[in-house]
């Protein structure tokens, strides 16, 4: 990780390294905390976060899902992550912002109304978060043993930090068995999500991704849809089996980290071509037009610093 200069740490920015917590953080024993993932890419106006509310406003639903106040308005959070990005210099294309609310020190045990709520923002240089050769040629996914959760036992739209630990689980299996990603199914077999991307798939000029029934509502994924009916493909949202995706046509995952990334392997199957499609391709092309600010129809989701 590429260290920055400051954290922003309930109301402070404090040097990176001084930015810590007691080992006896309630979080760190029971799991109860929220995160985002945000990205500010560099535009010919300068740094440009992306649809910057929608995930401030994702986290302040998910701290309260989650049973978390956490002190600070949307607009207060949304102007801390544009200050982190002038006071830290960077020069990079895209940083990477990670705002993160979790209970502190001071009360243990599972009952945690008591445990004070902190709230930390950072911020750094982060690159293709599947690599760059995995952006242009596509990667390997496996599909995992695990499930996601189902909505009887798990919060899957709240963006919890316990949650990671299913798709860390997974993503350590299929990474383990020579591939790049895991993708997960429900607990009825139906695609649900990648381990931290939402997945998608082309099958005949069509464009279909799995509804968010027990998983994350994701904003990429959003942008993506929008993105693709305005340019007049047609979008379906409904489930998917995994036999579906071996014969798909073309395949990519989407999310903040991720962005588009292309599939061309699943299970040993190779997808279309086993390369980068057509129609991936220019969703991809499509898609950093807009975060960098060259697409004026997309340019409200843009928060300039």
């Amino acid at each position: 990780m590429d260290k920055a200069k400051y954290i922003w740490m309930n109301g402070e920015y404090l040097p990176w390294d001084e930015a810590n917590v007691h080992v006896l953080t309630h979080t760190l024993h029971y799991g109860n905390g929220v995160i985002e993932g945000t990205k500010a890419y560099k535009t010919d106006k300068g740094y440009a976060i992306f649809r910057l509310n929608d995930h401030t406003k994702r986290l302040i639903e998910s701290a309260k899902m989650t049973l978390m106040e956490i002190p600070y308005s949307v607009e207060a959070l949304n102007e801390v992550q544009c200050e982190l990005i002038r006071k830290n210099g960077f020069t990079g294309d895209n940083v990477y912002l990670r705002p993160f609310a979790f209970l502190g020190y001071g009360v243990m045990g599972l009952y945690h109304k008591d445990a004070p709520v902190e709230t930390a923002i950072a911020a750094w240089e982060w690159g293709a978060y599947l690599g760059e050769e995995g952006m242009r040629r596509g990667i390997r996914l496996k599909i995992a043993s695990m499930t996601r959760p189902a909505n009887t036992s798990n919060m899957g739209k709240a963006k919890a930090t316990a949650n990671y630990l299913n798709s860390q689980m997974a993503k350590y299996e299929a990474v383990e068995c020579g591939y790049d990603e895991a993708l997960l199914l429900d607990d009825q077999g139906y695609v649900a999500e990648a381990s931290g991307a939402c997945f998608f798939m082309v099958k005949d000029g069509e464009l279909i991704s799995p509804p968010n029934d027990n998983s994350l509502a994701s904003i990429t994924q959003k942008t993506v849809i929008e993105m693709a009916e305005k340019s007049g493909m047609k979008v379906t949202r409904r489930r998917i089996t995994r036999e579906e995706i071996y014969v798909a046509d073309e395949a990519f995952l989407t999310g903040t980290a991720a962005e588009i990334t292309p599939i061309r392997e699943v299970d040993a199957r190779i997808i279309g071509k086993g390369e980068r499609g057509p129609i991936t391709e220019k969703i991809q092309s499509d898609y950093f037009d807009i975060v960098f600010g060259r697409n004026p129809d997309f340019e409200h989701y843009l928060t300039y610093v």
